[in-house]
């Protein structure tokens, strides 16, 4: 659906920002709640650094949060205006939407997070598919 080469790629897979090659996360299943947030140090492939500094994924909770109200949001729409609910039936059907998406949500404010600090590099791509890169 979205192209290698692309922030939303990027973002939506939960791939390496620089090549694309590899999942940052441990475990590609967001449901695996165990390792729901535990991103790798770096990228196998290209050697990239996911964490620039100490702490660097608590910015990602301002992403979530925003990330978080489009969820709540579009709950809201679908109960309210598809289903007609009530106030109670559409305060449920929010508190579902955010528990059912929380792994979502999490996965993607960090992919969103370190996609803004590190930018796809075609040269370093097509390296790492040719093997031709050496690590750092």
């Amino acid at each position: 659906m979205f192209k290698k080469g692309s922030k939303i790629y990027s973002i939506v897979t939960g791939v390496c920002p620089k090549c694309h090659q590899e999942s940052m996360y441990y475990h590609k299943n967001p449901y695996y709640l165990r390792h729901v947030i535990n991103v790798k140090e770096s990228c196998s492939k290209c050697g990239t650094q996911y964490r620039l500094e100490p702490s660097f994924f608590f910015g990602a909770m301002y992403v979530s949060y925003a990330l978080g109200v489009a969820f709540a949001v579009a709950g809201f729409v679908v109960s309210y205006f598809v289903f007609d609910a009530s106030i109670h039936a559409i305060f449920i059907s929010i508190i579902a939407t955010l528990t059912v998406f929380a792994p979502i949500i999490l996965r993607w404010s960090r992919s969103i997070w370190v996609n803004i600090f590190i930018h796809y590099d075609k040269e370093i791509a097509e390296k790492v598919k040719q093997n031709k890169i050496e690590q750092v």
